[in-house]
């Protein structure tokens, strides 16, 4: 009887135990859901933001402007957001903090016909260079030329809206800056046209985050950003530990992503997910933010622990 009474209070503290629902948390993606965020959508499949305590809800936007002003409107919890851009955020007084880094290298490219008769980019000279967005592109691509003994002056910028490398295979331009090393060219490679790329890094750009987890600098407290980032960097780890598996649970989200073009960029964006996600390097955004400045890009270069930090 006593055992039988044992088991009893056992179960009865067991049923009395409160229950804590899991926290709310709103993460704006930068665009609609694709490879790059598939950190994010592998730790809401496989149950990295649960075993954390958190219901994260993936929101896409109808503008893609709109996700860092809604977070620092308390419209969101967190956004994915564009180093370069948010560096003019912060220049504009957005109350915005950097959590975490998402893509670690750069995406952009300068691409041109493989097969084409630009080698080297002093070969850009004379050429049409299409672009889709005026302000860092030209300032990375004048970083570039200059890498190559020239100006913007020794080439024709051609406003393509977002037709990159629709332009660039229909012969209307000679070169595209802006387009993703792990979309433009493999959307080339499956069209049957290579593309050859030069990569900003290597050619007079400092090296920065192309993508990025940015929430309110009021928040930098709340416990369920530090549980974000924790379930975040377990996913990255088991996405590259588990590629496969991570593409499938990809696809159950988003089974509509399953072609030719998403798998090659799932594989070229694997090795450029932020394995230590929370981790900053603040040399590495003193010298992008001095570069920006130095073009006209932003007016102040304040210091980077006023906005970013790491997450604990």
């Amino acid at each position: 009887m006593k055992k039988l009474a044992g088991i009893a209070l056992a179960a009865f503290t067991l049923l009395s135990q409160p229950t804590y629902a899991s926290e709310k948390l709103t993460v704006l993606l930068d665009w609609f859901a694709n490879p790059d965020h598939a950190p994010i959508v592998v730790a809401k499949q496989r149950g990295f933001f649960e075993k954390n305590g958190l219901d994260v809800e993936l929101i896409e936007p109808a503008d893609p402007a709109m996700p860092p002003k809604l977070v620092a409107a308390g419209q969101g919890d967190i956004a994915i957001s564009y180093q370069p851009t948010f560096h003019a955020q912060i220049d504009e007084g957005m109350p915005l903090v950097r959590i975490g880094s998402l893509v670690t290298t750069p995406l952009n490219t300068l691409t041109v016909l493989a097969d084409g008769p630009i080698k080297t980019l002093a070969d850009l000279k004379g050429k049409r260079i299409g672009y889709s967005v005026s302000g860092f592109e030209d300032a990375m691509l004048g970083a570039m030329l200059k890498k190559a003994g020239l100006t913007l002056d020794d080439v024709e910028l051609i406003n393509v809206n977002f037709s990159l490398s629709p332009s660039l295979l229909a012969g209307q331009v000679d070169a595209v800056i802006g387009g993703y090393r792990n979309f433009e060219l493999n959307q080339m490679h499956i069209e049957g046209v290579e593309g050859k790329a030069f990569y900003p890094e290597e050619n007079g750009v400092p090296s920065y985050d192309e993508l990025i987890y940015v929430a309110h600098k009021d928040r930098v407290n709340d416990k369920k950003l530090s549980a974000f980032m924790a379930a975040i960097e377990e996913a990255t780890i088991y996405l590259l530990n588990h590629p496969q598996d991570s593409w499938k649970a990809f696809l159950e989200a988003y089974p509509s992503l399953d072609d030719e073009l998403n798998r090659l960029a799932w594989k070229d964006t694997l090795p450029r997910f932020a394995s230590r996600p929370a981790a900053l390097d603040t040399g590495r955004y003193e010298r992008f933010a001095a570069f920006l400045k130095k073009n006209g890009l932003i007016k102040n270069t304040p210091p980077v622990e006023s906005y970013a930090m790491e997450i604990r």
